[in-house]
C-alpha cells in the first residue's frame, strides 16, 4: 500500500469529496455526519490486516499495563472494536448514524457504552469519562479546523488517568483530501500539556509507506484536569 492510498477518500466518498470540493467544505464535523448518514463506513483502515495490526497493538498495551477502562473519541461504526480486547470502553462520535451503527454491532451492550460527542457541550467536571487509557485513532488527519483540533485534544488527554494513545500522522503535508489534513501534532500538544509526556513512537502497519504511527503518552503530573 501505498501514500496515495492512504490520503485516498475511504470508499464511498468519492462522490461525496467531489461535491464538497465544488461547493466548498462546510465543517469536519458536518462531513463525518453526512458521511455516515449516507451510507459511508469507517473505510478500509478499519478492516482487514490494518484493523488487525492496530488490534494486535492495542491488545497488548491494554494487557502489558493492566487497563482496566478505555475511552475513545471518535469511535466510528464500531468495525475497529469487533477486534478489541477491552475490559470496559466508552466510545464517542460526533455522528449519531456512527452510534446507531455500534449499537447494532454490540446490541448486547456488555461492557461497551457509546455517546454521541459535542465538543461544545463536552463537559465532564465530575470525571464520569475518566479511564486508564484514552485513544484517538485515525481521527487528528481529520480535524481540518485548528479550534476542532485543540477542543478534542484537551477532552482526549482530560479523560485518562494514566494513558493516551494516538494513531495518526505527524507531519504537516497539509490538505491531502477534502477531509484529510496532515499536521505536525506532537509540537503543539508537548508544549501545551506539561503534565503529559511522549514515552514512544510505536511503527503503525502502514508505516513503511508513510501512514500513521501509535503515539504513546503517559501522565506524569498529579491530578486528573477534567474536560471542560
Amino acid at each position: 500500500m501505498t501514500v496515495k492510498d492512504l490520503v485516498r477518500p475511504i470508499p464511498g466518498v468519492c462522490q461525496l469529496s467531489r461535491l464538497h470540493q465544488q461547493h466548498g467544505f462546510s465543517s469536519s464535523v458536518s462531513f463525518w455526519k453526512t458521511h455516515y448518514a449516507g451510507g459511508g463506513t469507517s473505510g478500509g483502515r478499519s478492516h482487514g490486516s490494518l484493523a488487525r495490526g492496530k488490534a494486535d497493538f492495542l491488545n497488548t498495551f491494554v494487557a502489558e499495563h493492566n487497563i482496566v477502562s478505555v475511552t475513545e473519541f471518535g469511535c466510528s461504526d464500531g468495525h475497529q472494536l469487533t477486534q478489541a480486547r477491552y475490559p470496559r470502553y466508552v466510545g464517542h462520535d460526533v455522528s449519531t448514524t456512527a452510534i446507531e451503527l455500534c449499537k447494532r454491532t454490540f446490541p448486547d451492550g456488555g461492557s461497551k457504552s457509546f455517546f454521541l460527542y459535542h465538543g461544545i457541550c463536552f463537559f465532564d467536571s465530575a470525571g464520569l469519562f475518566d479511564c486508564d487509557l484514552a485513544l484517538s485513532l485515525d481521527v487528528v488527519f481529520h480535524l481540518i479546523e485548528d479550534g476542532i483540533f485543540t477542543v478534542c485534544t484537551r477532552h482526549l488527554f482530560g479523560a485518562s488517568r494514566r494513558h493516551v494513545v494516538i494513531y495518526s500522522t505527524d507531519a504537516a503535508s497539509g490538505r491531502t483530501a477534502v477531509h484529510v489534513r496532515h499536521r505536525t501534532f506532537t509540537c503543539g500538544s508537548a508544549s501545551k500539556l506539561p503534565q503529559w509526556r511522549l514515552t514512544s513512537v510505536k511503527r503503525g502497519p502502514m508505516s513503511d509507506s508513510g501512514g500513521p504511527d501509535f503515539f504513546v503518552y503517559e501522565r506524569v503530573g498529579e491530578g486528573v484536569d477534567h474536560p471542560a
